[in-house]
């Protein structure tokens, strides 16, 4: 594969900028638009444990802010899968285009690409803290 280096650096670096941003204002919309009681008594309706309510915006919302410094971003945008799995989850009886009723599936289904793909290629430029992940350093050490 023939690819500029510098144009993979600048695509991690605004994949890395983008969900960090997408991560804190879902957790801003949250707070604002429903409240933690709120968002509660959503997630209780669903069947889905109310009390979550608090921590699944703090993860949003903390997890963000760390995506978007690049603060160990890539293991941020794995520990936050399951919250866009279950967001997945809900949205799938409400069919495939986010602009249906309630949301559709497909727009949790892409941010869980997107994050999926943030881990494998890393965050990019102007990270505070980036690392490889665990099995890239084995992989280095395989191939040598």
């Amino acid at each position: 594969m023939n690819t500029d280096p510098r144009a993979v650096t600048a695509g991690a670096t605004l994949l890395r900028v983008a969900l960090g941003a997408m991560w804190v204002s879902h957790a801003w919309f949250k707070i604002t638009a429903f409240g933690v009681a709120g968002f509660a008594g959503w997630l209780d309706s669903l069947g889905l444990p109310g009390f979550m309510a608090g921590p699944v915006i703090a993860l949003e919302l903390i997890g963000g802010i760390l995506i978007l410094a690049g603060f160990y971003g890539r293991f941020v945008s794995i520990a936050l899968l399951p919250v866009m799995a279950v967001a997945t989850w809900v949205h799938i009886p409400n069919g495939m285009i986010f602009s249906n009723a309630n949301g559709g599936w497909e727009y949790p289904v892409f941010l869980l690409a997107a994050s999926i793909v943030h881990a494998l290629v890393g965050d990019g430029v102007l990270a505070l803290k980036s690392r490889p992940l665990p099995f890239a350093a084995l992989r280095s050490a395989a191939q040598a």
